[in-house]
């Protein structure tokens, strides 16, 4: 019997106790125990394996650590490492990825809920007799309710909450309390989002600003995050926070899967004529000196093929918050970061000044800061460092192509129907038979989109994306049949149109790599005429039949009437 595929697991402990399949990461507290610092921040980006990671030190360090849960795994080699820390230590250990709100007072309401859970699961300190009663009041100030279910803590009982429990921890156990915070910069993200940015790193930088900087209790404490926000604007003070981004060398496969790891995992699932596919859609991303792949879109696909070995790959790593800022980084491109990301898209790199420690508020100032949260957040990667702060920047795999090519084509088309005159025209056009017009518009909108040119595939799949473009621009007209790929006569036609007025249209797209786009339109019409494309026009009843060969390269195109 297989061991089950861990899609979604975070907790460590479910790994052993339900024999999930593991990728030993342990190695990461082995290099974390020979290179910490008081504060360790570690940029990734997201599905890299961050939460995983936290709930491993959580499992290691914590008082009561299970210790067959660690057998077999590399941190056992290290035996004196063991001994000095594992099961030694309190350990307060939060995410803030779930701290979100559409106002200030919902969202710190959330920032309660999430410690002031935490604080309950240590309930024995409202009763410790190695603490004061003034002492086990204040644990119970930070786990008590009020009537609507909520936690009571006040707001500065909630500032000085992480401080306040980490000394609690102390004076029970004896020992220096450590803390782990995932997504430590989500709530700032989604406040950045909802438009109470300021409000909220006020609160998070008086949180922090108590448990990481004035607390004597402290051991060491681990943070985790997609961006590296400025200290000016939240770590005030801190003194050398111990950072590690994704150009660093330290700990550069602790967060992610190797080459080594993914062909372990397809062999061991018997999936070994897998691994072109995996490494095509999800390597590609560079950690330090370390190649790596996402893990969650691994994990994920195996699991597909498991159920069926036809499974084709797909974006699983996209996620709603991600596309807002791609969608902002292409409002903001003028001519210029157009073409770099036509460049990008064709497989090419290109060479970017970044800047890593941003607040949320400089990310519009400039496009520039938009190409560095695009970096940090995994939609790009480094291929090498040029100087000091400049990189070769390239998309890393055919997932997150796809990922641009689709946001591009849903912003051109959000874009061209704001112009209802010129769009409207632009449709009337084809049942009027005015070819001319038809080019000359599409030319315009061509010019003003970011044309994909990708390199590394087949011509017909270059076709697909002027085949999306256009199609979202006929879908304009509601009141219009469209028909897209399907089958007519003896073949299957790109676009089939059937108007009120029983006007037909069949168009065919090409795609002239060869420069020739009056050849190709002619070659598409005679498709049209060789595989009786108008067939299924004429059997809806349509009274004329109209067709239009079309073809396109990078910005340029011919529109030719049969």
């Amino acid at each position: 019997m297989k061991k089950k595929l861990p899609v979604g697991i975070e907790n460590f402990a479910e790994f052993a106790e339900q024999d999930f399949y593991y990728v030993d990461k342990t190695g990461f507290i082995i290099e974390l125990l020979h290179n910490w610092g008081k504060v360790n921040l570690f940029t990734r980006p997201r599905r890299f394996g961050k939460s995983l990671n936290m709930s491993m030190l959580k499992a290691f360090f914590e008082i009561g650590c299970d210790r067959p849960l660690f057998d077999g795994l590399k941190i056992t080699r290290e035996t004196e490492l063991c001994e000095a820390y594992m099961g030694k230590f309190p350990v307060i250990s939060i995410t803030l990825k779930g701290v979100d709100g559409s106002s200030f007072q919902a969202a710190r309401e959330s920032l309660r809920f999430v410690i002031g859970t935490e604080a309950r699961r240590f309930a024995f300190l409202a009763e410790s007799e190695k603490l004061t009663k003034e002492q086990r009041m204040s644990y119970r100030a930070l786990t008590g309710v009020n009537m609507d279910g909520n936690y009571s803590m006040s707001d500065a009982a909630l500032e000085y909450s992480l401080l306040t429990l980490s000394s609690l921890l102390e004076q029970h156990y004896g020992r220096k309390t450590m803390i782990f915070i995932d997504e430590y910069d989500v709530p700032l993200e989604k406040a950045f989002q909802g438009g109470f940015y300021e409000e909220m790193l006020t609160v998070i930088r008086k949180l922090f600003d108590n448990a990481l900087k004035t607390n004597d209790s402290l051991q060491f404490a681990v943070l985790t995050g997609c961006l590296r926000v400025s200290k000016e604007s939240i770590f005030t003070g801190l003194n050398n926070p111990n950072v590690m981004t994704i150009t660093d060398e330290y700990f550069s496969d602790s967060f992610g899967f190797t080459e080594q790891e993914v062909k372990a995992l397809l062999e061991y699932y018997g999936l070994e004529d897998a691994l072109e596919t995996v490494r095509e859609w999800y390597d590609g991303y560079q950690f330090g000196s370390s190649a790596l792949y996402c893990p969650w879109d691994v994990i994920k696909y195996v699991q597909a093929l498991r159920k069926n070995a036809k499974a084709v790959p797909e974006n699983y790593w996209a996620n709603t918050s991600g596309n807002r800022m791609v969608r902002r980084f292409l409002e903001k491109a003028q001519a210029q970061t157009k073409q770099e990301i036509e460049r990008l898209i064709s497989g090419e790199s290109i060479v970017k000044p970044l800047n890593q420690e941003l607040t949320y508020e400089e990310l519009d100032k400039s496009i520039e800061n938009l190409w560095s949260v695009l970096f940090t957040t995994g939609y790009l990667t480094a291929r090498r460092r040029v100087d000091e702060n400049r990189f070769e920047l390239a998309i890393p795999n055919k997932e997150i192509r796809n990922l641009f090519i689709s946001q591009i084509q849903e912003w051109f088309q959000e874009n061209a129907r704001e112009d209802h005159s010129k769009l409207d025209k632009f449709c009337k056009a084809f049942p009027e038979a005015k070819a001319d017009m038809i080019q000359e518009l599409l030319d315009e909108y061509l010019w003003n989109a970011i044309s994909i040119r990708d390199t590394a595939v087949r011509e017909e799949r270059k076709e697909n994306f002027y085949h999306g473009l256009l199609l979202g621009l006929l879908q304009y007209e509601g009141s219009w049949r469209i028909k897209s790929n399907i089958e007519s006569g003896e073949g299957y036609s790109d676009l089939l149109i059937e108007t009120p007025d029983r006007i037909g249209i069949v168009i065919e797209l090409k795609y002239a790599g060869n420069q020739n786009l009056e050849g190709q339109c002619t070659e598409a019409l005679k498709q049209i005429e060789q595989n009786f494309y108008e067939a299924r026009l004429v059997e809806d009843g349509m009274d004329r039949i109209l067709k239009y060969g079309i073809a396109f390269y990078k910005k340029r195109c011919k529109v030719m009437l049969g």
